[in-house]
């Protein structure tokens, strides 16, 4: 899929929206991808998990045997992942804060696993998420995400694979430029700002 081909299916879901967004980093930002939006449609989200798992090289993808996903926002994008390598999909969770994995979820020791997100911004959600699938046995050898607005700038620790690489500024709250500030911002995604 191309770079156009995927921004088509966020602009066919309505997921790609403009505004005065607070993120999960805290970070504020002019643009949002709203995965769950795109996720709505189980073939939508087939397409966009096969076409990222076509990215990952083969050797590396032969290796993985199970893909896990942050909750809430990877849990559809880890599930189609997981169909697309013929693997199973487990998440982790954070029912005190920190991510773990529950739910009668189990990894072997030392078993290859893909940690999958719907959308990096700043790396820090992967990198609890992987610091948690290593706690419960796993080795964490690629990660990958639908979506990376890091510009380029997130380092989860394993080799990453996203699907779109979108370049959208991103500001702290004290810095915003005036067509920013000027919005009401809103916090679209899942979990509070920090």
């Amino acid at each position: 899929m191309t770079e156009d081909e995927v921004l088509a299916e966020f602009r066919a879901a309505d997921a790609l929206l403009e505004g005065h967004f607070i993120l999960s980093s805290g970070l504020r930002s002019p643009r949002y991808l709203q995965c769950a939006r795109v996720l709505m449609d189980p073939r939508r989200a087939q397409r966009l998990c096969e076409a990222l798992a076509r990215t990952i090289p083969t050797d590396l993808r032969g290796r993985i045997s199970a893909v896990v996903a942050p909750a809430m926002g990877g849990v559809i994008v880890g599930y189609e992942m997981a169909r697309a390598l013929g693997v199973e999909a487990m998440f982790v969770e954070r029912p005190t804060g920190t991510f773990e994995l529950r739910r009668g979820f189990r990894l072997e020791p030392g078993q290859e696993v893909l940690m999958m997100e719907d959308v990096v911004t700043t790396g820090l959600s992967s990198r609890e998420a992987i610091k948690a699938i290593e706690a419960a046995g796993g080795r964490v050898i690629a990660g990958a995400a639908l979506v990376d607005r890091s510009n380029g700038s997130a380092d989860i620790g394993v080799p990453f694979f996203p699907l779109l690489k979108l370049d959208v500024p991103s500001y702290a709250a004290d810095a915003l430029p005036p067509e920013l500030a000027s919005i009401p911002a809103i916090k679209p995604g899942s979990r509070a700002a920090a």
